[in-house]
């Protein structure tokens, strides 16, 4: 994992690593108010010390070495900033090779084109180095920010899945958007 790295026009895709800790501290400690339903806004990171930062990391490697999930900060080229995270969780190999994948942008950072710029380069680095055949994104029907990304980073609708994911108490459906290695 430490060996990949995806560059883009103007940012680095890549693991996260303890040097990190400023960047990442920095970028959420300057997000702005919630800016809409799914995006939490200001977060209370009170905990979230060196120490914990360095254990989160170590999860992260962890969890990369046993296939369960691929943990990739998004860095800008100019400064160094600290944007957002994308993650690709295995759901199955054998003949599948099948993952879904989460995208996080800081809100300070929105509507700049970063994300779409990010998860198209993540995309390379998981058919590339992780071996996926398709990856999927399950994304809340009214979560608008999120499809028009799933969409402008190259990936089509595929279907609603009834009761697919439990939350807010409740089982909810989703949209899955697909993209598959050419």
């Amino acid at each position: 994992m430490n060996g990949i790295i995806k560059e883009t026009k103007r940012l680095f895709i890549r693991p996260m690593k303890r040097k990190d800790y400023p960047a990442w501290l920095h970028s959420f400690q300057n997000r702005k108010p919630s800016q809409y339903k799914y995006d939490p806004g200001i977060m209370d990171m009170s905990i979230c010390t060196e120490a914990w930062f360095q254990s989160l990391v170590d999860k992260h490697k962890k969890m990369a070495e046993d296939d369960e999930v691929y943990v990739f900060g998004i860095f800008r080229k100019d400064d160094g900033a600290h944007i957002g995270n994308i993650d690709f969780s295995t759901l199955l190999r054998m003949n599948f090779q099948w993952a879904c994948f989460g995208y996080t942008v800081h809100n300070q950072y929105f509507r700049q084109g970063d994300g779409s710029e990010a998860v198209k380069a993540a995309f390379e680095i998981a058919f590339e180095h992780l071996n996926y055949q398709r990856i999927e994104a399950h994304i809340n029907l009214d979560n608008h920010p999120s499809i028009k990304l799933a969409e402008s980073a190259g990936m089509s609708f595929e279907c609603v899945r009834q009761g697919f994911i439990y939350e807010d108490n409740q089982w909810t459906d989703h949209l899955v958007y697909t993209i598959q290695r050419s």
